[in-house]
């Protein structure tokens, strides 16, 4: 009876290690952050650009925008991205960083430097 109870016990850990560390292991890593909504991406030896989707930068906030972004994704910070599409050839996502609740997109709505587009609005 014990036997079966540490078997369990050992297959529910291996379990929810396999499933929580994909995510931490293969998190795209941030390389540069180009513009206020614009970051270059690596992501197993790929390189790619992401712009931030749902957010457009206010208009005479870009500098404390791109100064945001820089203090909060420096090089090689892990981050999870959450596609929503793609326009002129850019990926649009949501970014988050590993180990954080917020994504960036609202962190910059909420700091008073950008807007939510109408497109992503419920």
């Amino acid at each position: 009876m014990v036997w079966g109870r540490w078997q369990t016990v050992c297959a529910a850990v291996l379990l929810s290690l396999l499933m929580g560390w994909p995510g931490a292991l293969w998190a795209a890593e941030v390389l540069q952050v180009r513009e206020p909504d614009l970051l270059l991406i690596g992501d197993h030896n790929r390189t790619y650009s992401v712009r931030l989707a749902c957010i457009a930068p206010i208009a005479g906030e870009e500098a404390a925008a791109l100064k945001f972004l820089r203090e909060k994704l420096p090089r090689r910070q892990r981050v999870n991205l959450m596609p929503m599409g793609s326009q002129e050839g850019l990926l649009l996502a949501r970014v988050r960083p590993l180990g954080q609740e917020q994504d960036l997109n609202d962190g910059l709505i909420e700091a008073g430097m950008a807007k939510a587009t109408p497109a992503c609005q419920p």
